[in-house]
């Protein structure tokens, strides 16, 4: 146990970053709004591990926000870069290494059959987006709550992430001309999507969702709700999309969609495919990707897409994950950990639930079940504040909101387990 937690270099930074971007920080949630405090600064990742500015050393579960899945700077990733490094930065023509990640991706994910790179996951949301609409020629399209899909007008309907974190309302600077074609429905309410579908005949475009929610923490799907969204957009010629910007390689090394045999039309991809560098991609059948510029008159571009670093980062991590016991490594360590969170909850005297697939895990200060957005919201925010706070001064990182996943990486080891329960159950003791 190292308390109190000494950040001055980092109260410092964060002193001076706030004069210079907006709320000091690049990304909203990063601010630690909704846990108090100040943010810690980092200096330097490895392995399952994070340093501060101040030196302090932290076990990390955020995995910069997902991609590390084999661990930080991975030695294997590093030397890759190193020789993509003598070549060049950035082509701004086709490369190689665009061919050998699309072909990887198209291996691995049962739903693309054709890939675009982008540079983000809001970039890859964004283009499927507009793609959804060209390709069946109309307008609407449905979402559910608390499912974030990047910060396009379109998407800000009840998004999660970084806008449940902060309370803040739909965007301001989103015209309502926008967001009038965005249908909102609960997640793992198969009827309420029904009855969109029934309100709206014939002007759905398609429906996108993360097949396992991890912005408004982390939920799963309830048993037939992928497949019932499978049949509802076949009976009304609406597209199927899957958010796996989070949970492709993740929770299978063919995403959601493999773990659980539900295969959408379109797939967004991003975080693990780019091995830590930014990165995005969408995907799919045949007939509808053809639709994209050049081969169709479907706009989208990008001067830095399929960048030989991120390309070359993407294919080493990919590689790495190919390797016999990974996927059943992640799921071991991560049932471990969510396990005894849950454990040390119940023994502490705090309502809590949640629970993990894979290599991604949730923890809710409430009785439960979470099933959605609304249940999420009943948490216990100032007691996750104070939990989040305490883990942080015995030296484990969690994502500072009860809105966010949390993710572990090949790089976690038993003992790394130990410690962060050991460090839950004083924390929980003390609330």
């Amino acid at each position: 146990m190292t308390l109190p937690l000494t950040t001055t270099k980092s109260e410092e930074i964060f002193a001076s970053a706030q004069k210079i971007m907006p709320g000091g920080v690049n990304s909203p949630v990063r601010a630690f709004k909704s846990v108090g405090g100040q943010p810690i600064v980092f200096d330097r990742v490895k392995g399952a591990y994070a340093w501060d500015v101040d030196g302090n050393q932290y076990i990390d579960y955020v995995g910069s926000w997902g991609p590390a899945i084999c661990g930080h700077a991975h030695p294997d990733v590093i030397n890759a870069l190193k020789a993509a490094l003598e070549k060049g930065t950035s082509f701004g023509a086709p490369c190689l290494l665009e061919n050998i990640l699309a072909e990887m991706v198209i291996d691995a994910v049962p739903s693309v059959e054709m890939v675009r790179f982008v540079n983000s996951g809001t970039e890859a949301c964004l283009s499927v987006l507009r793609l959804m609409r060209a390709f069946t020629g109309r307008e609407k399209l449905i979402k559910f709550e608390g499912c974030y899909h990047g910060h396009g007008d379109m998407f800000l309907v009840k998004a999660g992430s970084g806008v449940a974190t902060l309370g803040l309302p739909d965007s301001p600077g989103v015209p309502k001309s926008v967001t009038i074609s965005t249908l909102t429905a609960p997640y793992n309410d198969i009827e309420a999507v029904k009855q969109l579908f029934n309100e709206n005949p014939g002007e759905i475009a398609g429906v996108i969702l993360e097949p396992i929610v991890g912005n408004a923490g982390f939920i799963p799907p309830d048993g037939g709700f992928l497949e019932g969204l499978r049949v509802l957009t076949r009976e009304n010629g609406a597209l199927l999309v899957f958010d796996e910007v989070m949970t492709g390689f993740r929770i299978a090394y063919g995403g959601v969609q493999e773990k659980f045999g539900v295969i959408p039309d379109l797939t967004t991809l991003g975080k693990v495919i780019g091995g830590g560098l930014p990165v995005g991609a969408y995907g799919g059948r045949r007939d509808i990707m053809s639709m994209v510029a050049p081969a169709g008159p479907m706009y989208q571009a990008g001067t830095l897409s399929g960048n030989p670093l991120a390309m070359t980062a993407g294919i080493k991590t990919l590689e790495l994950l190919q390797k016999p016991g990974t996927y059943e490594y992640l799921d071991k360590i991560t049932k471990k950990l969510s396990n005894g969170l849950l454990q040390i909850a119940k023994e502490t005297g705090h309502a809590a639930c949640g629970g993990q697939i894979s290599g991604m895990f949730g923890l809710f200060f409430t009785p439960g079940p979470v099933h959605n957005y609304e249940d999420a919201k009943k948490s216990d925010l100032a007691k996750f504040s104070r939990f989040h706070r305490g883990m942080l001064e015995r030296g484990i990182y969690l994502a500072p909101s009860q809105f966010e996943a949390g993710f572990t990486s090949l790089a976690h080891t038993d003992e790394d387990i130990d410690k962060t329960l050991a460090a839950a159950r004083e924390v929980m003791s003390s609330l």
